[in-house]
């Protein structure tokens, strides 16, 4: 099998936890890469749901009519900032197209009204994010702890994060097909 290219990472590749990461926020996890330049990388963990009571002025999920609102812990660095991963392309001054059919960005307007709407577009609201300095990711990349995969809508937000990192892995095929099957708790076997 062919090792991926280094070449593969950039704005709009999910890096895939490799089993090397064994505990903590990044075990299992599945990002997305926001941005990607030689002065560092910016990313959101995109599989691991969070369980949050928001302020009420910001926006009632328990009077939510968009079934496509979720929360996740986008990563380890300023857990408190919330970012907006959707399906939208309606704000194109104040989103970041990531891949086909997922932005990044919007306002607290955007976020109330798309929670309103049945409608509406899917919502991944982010609390957190991953980051690296320069030549880091890349770095962590060669040692093995992550793989690489294109990014698409359907990874992001219609594949259930509870099963986003065995999904990808098997549908990468040979190598990757067997990791998908390591069991997640070793010390049962």
């Amino acid at each position: 099998m062919e090792a991926t290219p280094y070449a593969e990472l950039g704005k709009g590749t999910l890096l895939i936890a490799s089993p090397e990461i064994s505990e903590g926020l990044y075990f299992r996890s599945v990002l997305l890469i926001c941005e990607h330049s030689s002065s560092g990388s910016f990313g959101l963990i995109i599989n691991k749901p969070l369980e949050l009571e928001l302020p009420e002025e910001l926006i009632k999920l328990e009077s939510k009519a968009n079934p496509h609102v979720q929360i996740r812990a986008g990563g380890p660095m300023q857990p408190n900032q919330m970012m907006l991963l959707h399906s939208s392309d309606v704000l194109p001054d104040q989103t970041l197209r990531i891949c086909e059919g997922v932005y990044l960005g919007g306002d607290v307007q955007f976020l109330q009204e798309a929670v309103m709407d049945s409608d509406g577009p899917h919502i991944r609201m982010c609390f957190g994010y991953s980051g690296w300095g320069a030549g880091v990711l890349e770095r962590e990349f060669l040692n093995g702890l992550f793989f690489v995969h294109p990014a698409s809508k359907r990874y992001v937000f219609e594949v259930p994060p509870e099963v986003l990192w065995q999904t990808i892995l098997r549908e990468k095929g040979g190598k990757y097909a067997t990791l998908s099957m390591i069991p997640e708790d070793l010390s049962l076997n």
